[in-house]
């Protein structure tokens, strides 16, 4: 079993916090060495609050999606001897809201463009089936159903 880890930090620096006028603007720090500015969406909390040019949650989950179907894909693809040369997405979410009122990713798309080179070429029908399983094997889809614990930890 494998466990990832991501460090989240944010600090209100002075900022009025009681307002509920601070900004949401924070770090995300993984076990690579990485850390990415992170931020609410400006979709969800108005701009200044967030920062527009940071990572958002939602577009993390889309992308982590993405990701992980196009690893998945390419490894497919390289045990089925086609050669990828290259493989672009435009991968969307769509927030909408449930029957209680809640906020969710109700819809991710993804839109892979693969270009393959070498003389064996993948009919459409064999993409299709490579990225079926990518799906079926992505560890991300498989993980949309999750169970979400929250262990709070105490400074005294």
């Amino acid at each position: 079993m494998a466990e990832y880890i991501a460090e989240l930090l944010w600090q209100r620096e002075g900022q009025a916090f009681l307002d509920n006028r601070y900004s949401r603007r924070h770090v995300l720090r993984f076990d690579s060495g990485q850390e990415i500015a992170a931020s609410s969406s400006p979709h969800v909390v108005p701009l200044p609050y967030s920062d527009a040019s940071a990572l958002d949650p939602e577009e993390a989950f889309v992308g982590s999606l993405a990701s992980c179907h196009m690893l998945w894909f390419l490894s497919i693809a390289a045990g089925r001897r086609f050669c990828v040369d290259s493989y672009q997405d435009n991968a969307s979410g769509l927030m909408q809201t449930n029957e209680v009122g809640k906020a969710y990713i109700a819809l991710i798309t993804l839109r892979p463009l693969v270009i393959f080179s070498g003389e064996r070429q993948p009919s459409h029908e064999q993409i299709r089936q490579m990225h079926e399983q990518a799906h079926a094997e992505c560890f991300i889809a498989n993980s949309v159903k999750s169970e979400v614990r929250c262990e709070p930890r105490f400074s005294d």
